[in-house]
């Protein structure tokens, strides 16, 4: 196996590792703990289920470093295809993605502090800290919809870099840009139409699964030249 292959196989471990973990605070907490419009009874579960809600402060955590690694694993696969959208993947998707998963900790851990109380809070009656842990809960949901953005933006580089490898199958890039155009899209109708979120949902899901595919490649395939014949076999200048 050539060094290229084991990196492309790392990039997807590490990628699959992120779709197995992500899901657990993005769908299983909330859907497991939460209660719609009921701030004292979502407190109540979290207070009754800490660990449960932990494990999902745990969750971010991990797929924040592990979005990082594997960012950097793909930049070790594809910088050198060229530099300046490599750079650009790793700023987007190795920074600033995993920048927003840790900067929602805060907002679980700030939910958290509040379902407990303490001589800090005093100040505040329960309904008051029921109310303020279910506000950072829901900031919580709405840095997922502004994270949608970057989700996408650093699949176009990431779909250029493809594009251009040689070595991996040229269907990805485009399916990529599909892919990041869904998330990009569902973002700007979190900040502009809310009402039209889930049917934006419904039609463009199906496009956020070429990340699973792709993903799914690289960790059973690798990265070789011979799944594509160019005229040119070397890498295109960094920079060009």
């Amino acid at each position: 196996m050539s060094p290229r292959d084991r990196t492309a196989r790392l990039a997807g471990l590490l990628y699959l590792l992120v779709v197995l973990i992500a899901p657990y605070r993005l769908i299983y907490v909330p859907s497991s703990l939460f209660v719609d419009d009921n701030a004292a009874a979502t407190v109540a579960n979290i207070a009754t289920h800490e660990m449960l809600f932990r494990l999902g402060l745990a969750a971010d955590l991990v797929c924040g470093a592990l979005q990082a690694f594997m960012v950097l694993a793909l930049y070790r696969l594809l910088g050198e295809v060229n530099r300046r959208h490599g750079i650009a993947m790793l700023l987007l998707g190795g920074a600033l993605v995993p920048a927003l998963y840790f900067f929602n900790v805060v907002n679980d851990a700030a939910a958290l502090l509040l379902v407990h109380g303490g001589n800090a809070l005093a100040a505040f009656d329960p309904a008051q800290r029921a109310a303020l842990a279910t506000l950072f809960l829901h900031l919580h949901g709405q840095t997922v919809g502004a994270a949608e953005w970057l989700w996408g933006l650093w699949l176009f580089p990431l779909a250029l870099l493809v594009l251009r490898s040689g070595f991996l199958p040229r269907l990805f890039g485009y399916g990529l840009i599909l892919n990041g155009l869904a998330y990009a899209i569902q973002s700007l109708a979190w900040a502009l139409r809310p009402d039209w979120q889930d049917t934006l949902s419904s039609l463009l899901g199906p496009l956020q699964f070429v990340e699973v595919l792709f993903m799914l490649w690289l960790l059973a395939m690798g990265a070789r030249r011979g799944f594509r014949r160019l005229h040119d076999d070397a890498p295109t200048p960094a920079g060009a």
